[in-house]
């Protein structure tokens, strides 16, 4: 009678269009949580403190310096500039989305999000992460003090600090198209898009790719399959074997998170590939060990653009 009975209810939804609605169960891809866990006031509060100039060294740079909204939580340039000048050892990844991360940075130095606020706040402090300095440098603000009175109910703080950060970073979540069709609205993505997904998936690209936030979740060696061009070759290629030394890891890396990245050009962990279409054009050579032929790229591409974020975390003015 059971049976009978769950059968009905699935014949209605389908001759009613309620199946539509239906979340898609068993794809490689899971849509982003409906909520973060960021309290918003003290998100808020991370946000302007984000965006503070007063937080690094040489009080030039602010978080969002090299992490800017408008560039899908990254940079625009293959290195950032640090304090004095000093050129990173990795392209900048975005900080969207990236509480979702297994481990942060190329090569995986820090796990989650207060690994997290050293990566952001290391480059900015010339890596010493001081959030007691870094605290008494706002001392004497009135109106940050009142930020902080109302926010967290104290004193501007080390602590203070660390944690409306942490709670900005948990905020930074990206819903997309492609997340609306995970949850069963089926045409919130065209039928290119669906074709460029199924060729995500059939040529195994979802390996390393899947999940919530699309990568972020495991380790894979760059060159999988094919050794690495000169040009994509530094210093940062040998990844965590420069954290462990472990011959095992020699050119391992963190799977990046594809969400938004579309809009976070250059890519690569140096950033030696300029364009979208490149970086698949090199996925496909070095990990995968074969060409893609114009069209499955394209269409690879246009899937690509659903990934990024229908509403991005607005940029906020420098202090």
């Amino acid at each position: 009678m059971l049976s009978i009975l769950r059968l009905a209810i699935c014949s209605l939804a389908a001759t009613t269009g309620l199946a539509l609605a239906q979340a898609m169960p068993n794809e490689p891809i899971r849509p982003l949580p409906t909520a973060s866990g960021a309290d918003p006031a003290r998100a808020a509060l991370g946000r302007i403190l984000f965006h503070d100039v007063r937080l690094s060294r040489d009080k030039t740079q602010s978080c969002a310096s090299c992490h800017r909204a408008a560039h899908g939580g990254a940079d625009s340039a293959a290195l950032s500039s640090g304090p004095g000048g000093i050129l990173t050892e990795f392209n900048t990844p975005t900080v969207f989305n990236s509480a979702l991360n297994l481990r942060q940075m190329w090569s995986g130095r820090y796990s989650g999000v207060d690994g997290l606020l050293e990566h952001v706040l290391g480059p900015a402090t010339d890596g010493n992460g001081n959030w007691s300095l870094v605290a008494a440098r706002l001392v004497g603000d009135d109106e940050m003090s009142a930020r902080f009175q109302h926010t967290v109910g104290g004193d501007i703080s080390a602590n203070g600090v660390k944690d409306a950060l942490s709670h900005y970073l948990r905020s930074l979540q990206t819903p997309s198209r492609f997340d609306r069709y995970l949850r069963g609205e089926r045409e919130a993505i065209s039928a290119e898009e669906k074709t460029g997904y199924a060729k995500f998936k059939s040529y195994g690209c979802v390996a390393c790719h899947q999940g919530i936030n699309v990568g972020g979740n495991m380790y894979q060696k760059l060159g999988a399959l094919r050794e690495l061009a000169p040009e994509v070759r530094s210093a940062g290629t040998l990844g965590r074997y420069a954290i462990t030394r472990r011959e095992a890891d020699r050119y391992m890396v963190r799977v990046p998170s594809l969400r938004n990245v579309a809009l976070s050009a250059p890519y690569l962990h140096n950033g030696s590939v300029a364009t979208l279409e490149e970086v698949v054009d090199a996925m496909f050579k070095y990990q995968l060990g074969r060409r893609a032929p114009a069209q499955d790229r394209e269409q690879i591409v246009r899937f690509l653009h659903t990934l990024s974020g229908e509403k991005l975390p607005a940029p906020g003015a420098r202090k």
